[in-house]
């Protein structure tokens, strides 16, 4: 898999929507995971980060300005135990409950598809932290339309067992139209180098 510089990547891209970054510190002594978000409607634009117990939430910066927050307000990071759970829309809620009660990432994520914004169909990010001996592991998935048709949910998990030091993968919602892929609704998996 090609590595990239993650600076030079969104620095590149336009519009690249919302993306996670999970890998391994380069001194291996920590895991490292990054969330962000971008909005294209004013709703959407009107939302900040905060700080809620072990994890993040957001929030509408102007209240008066919010108007349907069922795709905006969420919980983006999530604590459960001694797991990180990290994604793009309340599909937190969904896998932190099914964990709780003994299922895995990727049961948790068959109940739920990609977010219901036609014609986005803004496909869903996420991934875990989950330690094993003297380490960890990760996961990132995205469920996506097919090719923007919503008729057909399309599921992808990606497994990273005991990391190397200074890498690791990023998924994010949209990539640019320059690319060469089938299309712009397909997410992007890449190591990035240590100096990102």
């Amino acid at each position: 898999m090609k590595k990239i510089n993650i600076y030079e990547e969104l620095k590149s891209n336009d519009y690249p929507g919302r993306g996670i970054v999970i890998g391994k510190s380069a001194d291996g002594k920590s895991a490292v995971t990054a969330y962000f978000i971008m909005g294209r409607s004013v709703n959407s634009r009107n939302r900040v980060f905060i700080e809620d117990g072990d994890g993040i939430r957001t929030q509408a910066f102007d209240p008066s300005k919010l108007e349907d927050p069922h795709l905006i307000i969420y919980a983006p990071v999530r604590v459960l135990g001694d797991k990180t759970i990290v994604t793009n829309g309340d599909q937190t809620d969904t896998i932190y409950e099914h964990m709780e009660n003994g299922q895995t990432f990727e049961q948790s994520l068959r109940t739920r598809e990609f977010e219901d914004d036609d014609p986005n169909f803004t496909p869903r990010i996420s991934g875990i932290i989950e330690p094993n001996k003297g380490g960890f592991d990760y996961s990132m998935s995205i469920l996506k339309s097919a090719d923007g048709n919503p008729q057909s949910c399309q599921r992808y998990t990606f497994s990273y067992n005991n990391p190397l030091d200074g890498e690791g993968h990023f998924i994010h919602t949209y990539i640019c139209l320059l690319y060469t892929s089938p299309s712009p609704r397909d997410g992007l998996l890449s190591r990035m180098p240590s100096s990102a």
